[in-house]
């Protein structure tokens, strides 16, 4: 039996918040996620929205999510990153995962991006093994950095 795949509503994001949180749990970092409910109807329904979503449902319930939007690389143009897939655990090994991915490609695709992107935790065997099937191409050569709210909050100009 297979999910339902539909694009995500503002009622969904109780769900979605829910689903962040689980993955955050799992990622073993419980306490990083402060997004609130109000900034993802804000950031995803207001008058600028930043990200859209999927969500999958299964026995009447939203079981999983994927969270893109769109960016911009000075070598290629339009481009999208995918932020999270997430399949509630009991949920997985239903070929959620794929059918989310599948989703966000085929938007990929209808929006005529030249590259889409996300990021994999090094450790997260399952998810390398899934997006090899892919034939995705692993960055090695590129680090990660960031700045985080207080850094920036904290900045001296």
């Amino acid at each position: 039996m297979s999910a339902v795949i539909r694009k995500g509503y503002k009622e969904d994001l109780p769900e979605v918040l829910r689903l962040v949180k689980e993955l955050a749990a799992f990622e073993r970092a419980p306490g990083e996620v402060i997004v609130t409910l109000e900034e993802m109807e804000r950031d995803g329904f207001g008058d600028n929205a930043i990200f859209k979503f999927f969500v999958a449902e299964m026995d009447n319930k939203i079981v999983g999510m994927a969270l893109y939007y769109i960016k911009y690389s000075t070598w290629k143009g339009r481009c999208m990153f995918l932020e999270d897939i997430i399949v509630m655990e009991n949920y997985r090994r239903h070929k959620i995962g794929r059918q989310l991915f599948e989703a966000v490609v085929k938007a990929a695709k209808e929006m005529k991006v030249k590259r889409l992107e996300w990021q994999v935790l090094d450790w997260n065997t399952p998810a390398i093994k899934f997006y090899e099937k892919y034939d995705a191409h692993f960055l090695k050569e590129w680090v990660s950095c960031k700045l985080v709210e207080k850094q920036i909050k904290e900045f001296k100009t």
